[in-house]
């Protein structure tokens, strides 16, 4: 476990974790993911320390809350999207905010699918962790979260781009295509 409580790959299996569905899910000492609702509760927001919101959405407007710094990214959660054109921009950002003792809040309509993403691009950049891990990470503390597959794709090719090599692949299931991470949860599906 290093200094933000993100575990070594060899730590995983014994961790002992309490997730968070609703508010704001801790991801590491310095980085949250939550709704656009939570992101809007200027209490929360004050309680956890929040210096940087990041807004993953085209359409939730955020309430201006003094000394946050507010980051747009207007995407819309669609497999089509290109979500992937602000993994280095957003990734960075949150490493700089860290540096300066700040903390930084992603959230999206729903915390399932653009925040989660950008927060899986964060881990793979600046914690070098795989995408499988970030993603088992970023799910245990959110169990909500569900990158929709052109995200996934995006976040596969990141992998590759960043690292040389992939652990996720999209797969065929009954429910369409995948990520493999999914396939235990889907295997005894029957479409309609």
């Amino acid at each position: 476990m290093n200094a933000d409580n993100v575990p070594d790959v060899n730590d995983a299996p014994r961790l002992q974790i309490t997730p968070r569905v609703a508010g704001l899910g801790k991801i590491t000492e310095h980085l949250y993911l939550s709704s656009g609702k939570a992101a809007n509760d200027s209490s929360m927001v004050r309680g956890f320390k929040i210096t940087c919101i990041i807004n993953a959405t085209e359409n939730v407007t955020n309430i201006p809350i003094p000394a946050v710094e507010y980051v747009r990214v207007p995407v819309a959660d669609s497999p089509l999207s290109q979500l992937s054109d602000h993994f280095d921009s957003v990734a960075d950002k949150i490493h700089r905010v860290h540096e300066q003792q700040g903390r930084v809040l992603v959230h999206c309509n729903a915390g399932i699918s653009r925040s989660a993403t950008l927060c899986l691009a964060y881990l793979m950049k600046h914690r070098s962790m795989t995408l499988a891990d970030a993603h088992d990470w970023v799910r245990s503390r959110r169990p909500i979260i569900r990158p929709n597959s052109g995200f996934w794709k995006q976040l596969i090719d990141y992998e590759y781009k960043l690292h040389g090599s992939g652990t996720v692949r999209m797969i065929s299931s009954p429910v369409g295509e995948i990520p493999d991470v999914y396939e235990k949860e889907t295997r005894n599906l029957i479409p309609c």
